[in-house]
């Protein structure tokens, strides 16, 4: 778990973004607890998380572009929103071995999921959970 928080923390622009490493999950929460700064959020398009998704799943632009102004970091649940979808995204990248195979299965409508898109249904950390459960059992090769 620790590497995936690493990549977490390295996507959302590591040190010189949150202002010190990111190793472990404590450390991960301090930096959700104590606001992430908006340069956080380019990782997330970087991840491969478009513009709109940023935007419904995180954080309206015109909300951005005000806290942009203001020089304002994003509050605590929009910090604990992008870690999320950015650890769904990584655990999806490493067990796809891909990330435009992850992302393409993020967007999918699964059966499983009552044909809700795992992206649509990781908006909640007990959806992540059950994204991640997923993902595990197809990382070990069980029919998910």
């Amino acid at each position: 778990m620790s590497i995936v928080v690493e990549e977490v923390a390295r996507k959302l622009g590591g040190s010189s973004v949150l202002g010190s490493a990111v190793r472990t999950q404590a450390e991960l929460a301090v930096a959700v607890r104590n606001r992430l700064p908006l340069a956080a959020l380019k990782g997330l398009a970087e991840a491969g998380l478009s513009e709109q998704e940023i935007e419904r799943f995180v954080l309206p632009q015109r909300t951005r572009r005000h806290r942009s102004e203001k020089r304002q970091p994003l509050t605590v649940e929009e910090s604990d929103r992008a870690v999320r979808l950015l650890r769904i995204q990584t655990v999806a990248e490493d067990t796809f071995g891909d990330k435009e195979k992850a992302n393409f299965w993020l967007r999918r409508p699964l059966a499983e999921l009552h044909g809700d898109m795992p992206l649509l249904v990781a908006q909640t950390e007990a959806g992540a959970r059950v994204i991640e459960t997923i993902l595990g059992k197809i990382a070990w090769g069980a029919a998910a």
